[in-house]
Parts: structure tokens; sequence; C-alpha cells
């Protein structure tokens, strides 16, 4: 059982809009995001993300829930995979039982590698040597300060730089290694490059040799920080530049991403030693919709270039263009731009690249005999868990008719041959009319976002003769048995309840609130109403009845009452 607290931290964690919008582009709508709901056949967007709430709510069909919730439902996940899914893409272990193992790493570990990014580029000003390489390869000192580029000496230097060079924070960032004879620098005698996150934080570092030397470039080891399947070396510095080219372009190496920024083609970036993953390409995609795989033009090229399509697939949109771009052979980016410069380059990204669907039949057509049966059935075999994975299935639609054509079928004779169609989605819930406001129905939707609050407000104050004041009272005392939650934690917590119901229609309620409410001063009011309220029932329900028939305690309150 996966423990709650873990599910808190994940949702905490964890983005929603960019959760979703991996899988359903969506468009700012004031506050919120819009797209057509993925769970019913819709013209008008009427499907709603919220980041402040960190929930969706379509009010076509009423599909409705946190993060988890959409993988469950888009994904046909089981929760415990939706969990993990999630957990994947912010780099935390899930635990499998007691308690959470903590996931947040000790400022120390940051600490540590912004210092030593600090000292290696101090090292690499009173390098020449190192100096010289960079300006044999045609950077400037500027280029080399945008990317915090550095050096790190031989031997182990970091001794001098940190007092305490056996503390654990040094090789839990990767910076040390601990070996036989004692623990020494990881990085040594090496062109060093930062790694950043998307908030612009130091996880890693990328060290090339200067001279001859295996590895050519060594990598942080995956640590708390740093996990290469979804970092992107430059995608931090390339943010701008990629929205205002419109594209994004991913090379091999972090030379290539330097380089091409030195000759003014900023919007590059490179997966770090691993072929790009889907978490990789979901990433890009989000922040473009035109993105170009560069790869020399020899038989390794087209390898690491089909590994980066099939990694694609299950990331692919209708409206988002993937193409390959293969440079002449020998070539990669750093050395071509060098050569021809940037005109030249850019002319290749607007004439040369190879769209997706075209490589994908391009190389499942290689080397085949389709003037036979055998070699039009080895085609279709091929093809089948490659048309099952994408994602986009206007696009699904496209190719396989294509490859229809090829082995000489019709496009729905496929489905006789095993390939299926994109999964169906389950039938949505019938939209549910939203009930008439009331004061219970306001000081519910305050207290979801006031849980902590809940001990401040009396029961009895409830009236009787408002259908929710019954499982107002439920929800109060669930309130006060989970402890303070938040919105999206709320939701996961109430899943398969008698509650559910009730806090999905409180939440879409709270959909066109921002960030700038003040809820603490919406919860005094709903309270003062709700009181009020009551005062004025008890006061007449004591006035009406005759005095003599009334307690000391009722006369005393009646007073009290009538002078409120």
């Amino acid at each position: 059982m996966i423990p709650r607290d873990f599910i808190d931290t994940l949702l905490a964690r964890v983005d929603i809009v960019d959760v979703i919008d991996r899988r359903v582009p969506l468009k700012k709508a004031g506050q919120n995001y819009q797209a057509c709901c993925p769970f019913h056949s819709e013209k008008t967007p009427s499907f709603t993300v919220s980041p402040t709430k960190q929930f969706y709510h379509c009010f076509g069909c009423g599909a409705h829930g946190s993060a988890i919730g959409f993988l469950i439902e888009y994904e046909h996940m089981g929760f415990p995979d939706a969990v993990a899914a999630l957990a994947q893409d912010v780099g935390l272990p899930v635990p499998e039982s007691g308690e959470p193992d903590r996931p947040r790493p000790p400022p120390a570990l940051w600490d540590a590698l912004e210092l030593a990014a600090q000292f290696y580029k101090k090292q690499l000003k009173q390098t020449p040597r190192a100096i010289d390489y960079l300006k044999q390869r045609g950077l400037t000192g500027a280029i080399a300060a945008r990317y915090g580029i550095g050096y790190a000496p031989d031997s182990s230097p970091l001794k001098q730089v940190f007092p305490d060079y056996t503390a654990d924070a040094l090789a839990a960032s990767g910076l040390v290694i601990d070996g036989d004879r004692g623990r020494y620098d990881r990085f040594r005698d090496r062109i060093m490059f930062p790694i950043r996150n998307s908030k612009g934080q130091i996880v890693g570092f990328g060290g090339r040799v200067l001279d001859q030397g295996e590895p050519k470039y060594l990598n942080s080891p995956e640590t708390p920080l740093f996990h290469k399947g979804s970092e992107l070396y430059g995608l931090f510095e390339a943010r701008a530049a990629i929205k205002a080219a419109g594209r994004a372009i991913v090379v091999e190496g972090y030379m290539d991403v330097v380089a091409l920024a030195q000759h003014g083609v900023e919007f590059a970036v490179a997966a770090l030693g691993t072929a790009t993953t889907p978490i990789h390409a979901r990433t890009l995609l989000r922040h473009t919709d035109h993105l170009i795989f560069a790869f020399d033009g020899d038989k390794a090229g087209r390898k690491a270039a089909w590994r980066a399509l099939e990694n694609t697939l299950e990331s692919l949109q209708d409206g988002k263009d993937v193409s390959f771009l293969f440079l002449p052979e020998g070539e990669d980016p750093d050395s071509y731009i060098r050569t021809n410069g940037q005109a030249a380059f850019l002319q290749l990204l607007d004439t040369d690249t190879l769209p997706l669907s075209a490589f994908l039949v391009r190389e499942l057509s290689r080397g085949r005999k389709l003037d036979s049966q055998e070699g039009r059935a080895a085609l279709i075999k091929d093809a089948k868990p490659l048309l099952e994975k994408i994602a986009a299935p206007l696009l699904a639609r496209l190719i396989q008719r294509q490859i229809a054509e090829l082995a000489k079928l019709q496009p729905d004779e496929f489905g006789l041959m095993g390939v299926k169609p994109g999964a169906t989605r389950r039938a949505p819930p019938r939209p549910q009319r939203r009930p008439a406001p009331s004061r219970v129905r306001n000081l519910a939707r305050t207290l979801l976002m006031n849980p902590q609050r809940v001990a401040e407000v009396d029961p009895c104050w409830l009236d009787a003769n408002d259908p929710l004041s019954s499982r107002m009272g439920e929800l109060m005392a669930w309130l006060r048995e989970i402890g303070p939650l938040k919105p999206q934690t709320l939701i996961e917590t109430a899943k398969g309840s008698t509650l559910e119901p009730l806090v999905d229609e409180l939440m879409t309620d709270l959909l066109d609130k921002d960030d700038s409410w003040d809820w603490n001063a919406e919860f005094d009011g709903a309270v003062k109403q709700l009181r009020d309220d009551w005062q004025r029932r008890r006061w007449q329900e004591l006035a009406t009845r005759p005095l003599s028939s009334l307690s000391a305690s009722e006369r005393q309150e009646l007073t009290e009452l009538a002078r409120s």
C-alpha cells in the first residue's frame, strides 16, 4: 500500500497542467487552461484545468479529478501505475510500504554542486590550455559564461574546495568516487558543462576530455537530483530561443549545443549520454510544436534516429511536427556550422529534414521485397507495434493508410491483420446539474480550502432544511479525521468514499477562484452567515414558545439572542 503522505508529496511536486498538456494540448483561458474534452466528443472546449487547485473538470461530461485521476482515466492505468508514472516524471522513488522515503534531497547536495561549479569556472580562467581548447572549437568567453562552462584540473582539487572532503554530500551529488584506494574526484582534466533543471538549478555535470582519452564524455551518475533520462542539457538556457524560433533541435553532445549557440542557433538541446527518452520527447513537445532530431547520416546516425523515433511515438500529438535531419557523413552540428556558417545550417533545417512519418515508412520498407507476400507480411508485422504506440490518432491513421498501400491492403483490412486501432475511452459519466447555492454549500466550499479550520464550525449551526446539511456533517467529521490536506490530495483521499461526489461538486465550484482569493476572509464570512442564520432560527423557536415552558437556561439564551 502506498502511504498517504507520499501521495501528498507527489501531488505537491507534480503540475497537473504539465501532466495533461503532454497528452491533451491546453490553451490558456483566464486563470485556467482549456481543451476539448478527451473523454467525450465535443467541438467547443468544456474541459478545464486549474493550476491553482491542481485538478481538472469537464462541464460537458462531468469527468473530474487530480493528476493521478487523469492518468487512470486517460491512460487506463491502475492507481499504483498512475502513481509510479507521475513519480518517475519527477524523480521520486515509490515506497512499497511503511513510511515513505523522503524524496527531498538535503540542501547540502545543491550547495555542493553549486560550489563545485563556481570552482570549475575559476579554474577555467586560470588554465590557458583549457581556454585554448575552447577557442580552437570556436567558442568565446561570452558563450562559455552563458553556459557556465568550467574546467576540472587533474588529480583531486575538490579536496581544497570542501573543508570536509569526506562529507556524504560529495558522494551523493556524484562529485567524488569512493574507490579501493580511497576517495577521489570523479571529474579530472575535463571541460565541465553544468547541467541545469527547469528551474536553473545545477543537478549534475558533463565533462569532456581535452585531449585523447576514454570516455570522451563523462556524466554525473544517477543521484537524488540528477536523472539522465529526464534532463536535457541546455534546455534551461534555450527556452526563450525555442519559443522565439517556434522549434527545438535535439543534438548528440554538449559541444554541439554550445557551438550552435555560438553561431546564433540557440534553440538546441542534447540528451545526456542516453538515447532520447519518452520523457525527453514529452518535455520538448510541451515547449514547441516543431521538434527536429539531428544525427549523422551514417549507419550509426540512422540507428540513433530510429531509437529516438521509437521513444517519441507515445508523445506525438496531432498538430505537432517531429522531423529528422541527417547531416553529411562525417559531419556533426558542431563541425558543420563552424565550416558552413549559420545560414547554411538553418537552410538544412528548413529544406532537408525528413518528417517522422516518412522516416518511419522508409526504415520499415528498407531492404524488403514488397513484391512478395512474405515481404509484405514482414512489413505489417514490424509496423504493428509501432502503429499501436502512436498517440496522435489522425497521424496514426494516415501512416497506417500509407503502409496498407505498400502492403497492397485496404486500410480497414489492418484490423484483420491484428493491428489494433487506438484505445477507446470508457463512456464518460453523465453530466449532473449543479445544485443551487446555499449558506451550507458556501461554507463547505471554503472548508475544502481551509480544512484546518473545521473545528471552528459548530454542527448545530447547520440548517436542517438544507438538503446538504447531513452530508456537510459527514464532510466535517471526515476533515477532522484526515487532517489538513491540499485540494488535489483531498480529491484523491475522497476517491471511493461516499463523500467523493460531494468533494467533486465543491471543487468544481472553486474553478473560477484564483490564488488572490482570500480564503480566510471567505471562511470567516461564511461562518458568520451560518451562525447568524442559526441564531435567528433559534430565537424564533424560543420566542414562539410560551414563556412558562422555557427553562431558566433557555430564558437566558433567549435574552442573549435578542441582544445579538
